[in-house]
């Protein structure tokens, strides 16, 4: 992949004071409440440009992509965003926890060059098409690219990596700590050695996109629709595979909206082509927790055993596992696919239970009242267990994280995986580094 360096437009402290108070976590991942409070931080926030706000009286002259085109031509011209003088990589460190182990995710920012998908660049989620159209107007009106895409490289020398590392030993441009405890370091790669090294090694590579399907699918439609030269290349993070801070979580379904759902009937559905494991708990917080841990167990006993299983509650009195025991059925479902691509868990949740049980198609799959995609993040669960007990949601399904041997073995084949499949932790801020066209 061709990749090489570019002045990139960032926030001037000076200006703007707390550049931390500028970022903010990528447009898809924010609600309302959490961008008002963005909002709330700076007035310079850049979630003012990425998930503006929309208004009755919005028009073709007026809406939340001309306001944003507004914001960033304002922010130029005080000087709150600056354009570096020197064509740089950028070395983004982010370092956390998860369950009280360290971890630390190396990465480089640069341009590459816009590839249609194949061998050099694979994607491994299918995207929808209405954040897609969503990301495209925003580029459409202010001729810039805010969110990074995110991509995944194979280098077991580490080059790029030994690179961040030394210039972790410099001043940051950015050092912050974001709400969920992560701490994000950016440094300036300017020395033209370096950036040699690095588009050396990238030149033979190939990529899969971890996050930002939706951001790269716009930036081909605006690079065929706009001619702009410029448009030809795209803001890009890359994260090396050999690395322990390469973290892939959980992305789990709750779905409601289903007329006559019984969880009765779903179980005796089920019972044809799984194994369906029960925990039933009495009443009270205790037991109810201890049957929980026992699915959570449970589904990592199949995940060890490279078993397709996932998680279910229904608020009925239990927590369920569901284990496929006839893989016919999948064959029979989905007979274009790999044997990889049939053998992922999500693959098979939503074959067979979105789709053929509760009649979900693509759009309904797509839209937040039928189905939501939860992160699995602290309190996650708890949350999902208590808008299930509620009644907003009829059933959630629990399913475990996606091994990097699987995705590498389905792009592999020229094939993506369902909808949300991956959730890479942390995630890469946006506004670090903006691409103005």
């Amino acid at each position: 992949m061709e990749v090489k360096p570019f002045k990139a437009f960032r926030f001037d402290a000076s200006v703007v004071g707390d550049v931390s108070k500028c970022i903010a976590p990528p447009y898809d991942v924010i609600n309302d409440t959490e961008r008002d409070g963005l909002c709330q931080k700076s007035r310079y926030n850049i979630v003012h440009i990425t998930k503006g706000k929309t208004g009755a009286s919005d028009d073709e002259r007026n809406n939340q992509y001309t306001r944003a085109a507004e914001y960033l031509r304002n922010w130029i011209t005080e000087g709150a965003l600056r354009q570096d003088d020197k064509e740089t990589i950028y070395g983004y460190v982010q370092d956390f926890q998860l369950d009280g182990t360290a971890y630390q995710r190396l990465t480089f920012i640069a341009l590459a060059k816009l590839e249609d998908f194949g061998k050099i660049v694979r994607p491994h989620e299918q995207v929808f098409e209405k954040p897609m159209l969503d990301r495209l107007n925003l580029e459409r009106a202010t001729a810039a690219r805010f969110g990074l895409v995110f991509m995944l490289y194979d280098d077991p020398q580490g080059v790029a990596d030994k690179i961040i590392t030394q210039a972790a030993a410099q001043e940051p441009l950015i050092d912050f700590v974001d709400d969920q405890a992560v701490r994000h370091r950016l440094y300036a790669i300017a020395a033209q050695d370096e950036i040699r090294a690095v588009k050396a090694m990238m030149q033979e590579k190939s990529c899969v996109i971890a996050d930002g399907h939706h951001r790269y699918t716009t930036g081909l439609k605006y690079m065929r629709e706009s001619g702009n030269p410029k448009a030809k290349y795209q803001m890009i993070a890359f994260t090396n595979t050999h690395q322990k801070g390469l973290v892939v979580l959980a992305t789990h379904r709750i779905v409601g909206g289903i007329k006559d759902f019984w969880p009765s009937d779903l179980l005796a559905r089920l019972a044809r082509g799984f194994r369906v494991e029960q925990f039933k708990f009495a009443s009270g917080a205790r037991a109810k927790t201890q049957a929980k841990k026992k699915m959570l167990a449970k589904m990592k006993s199949f995940y060890d055993q490279d078993k397709t299983a996932f998680g279910m509650y229904m608020g009925d009195g239990s927590f369920y596992v569901a284990a496929l025991n006839d893989t016919s059925l999948m064959t029979a479902a989905a007979p274009d696919k790999s044997n990889a691509w049939r053998a992922l868990d999500l693959s098979v949740l939503h074959k067979l239970i979105l789709e053929r049980l509760l009649g979900l198609d693509e759009e309904k799959m797509g839209n937040s009242d039928y189905v939501e995609y939860v992160k699995d993040m602290p309190n996650a669960l708890n949350e999902v267990i208590e808008r299930i007990d509620a009644g907003r949601k009829q059933v959630a399904f629990f399913t475990n994280p996606i091994k990097m041997r699987q995705l590498t073995e389905v792009t592999e084949a020229g094939e993506r995986m369902p909808h949300k499949s991956t959730y890479f932790y942390p995630k890469m801020y946006t506004g670090l580094t903006i691409q103005k066209l």
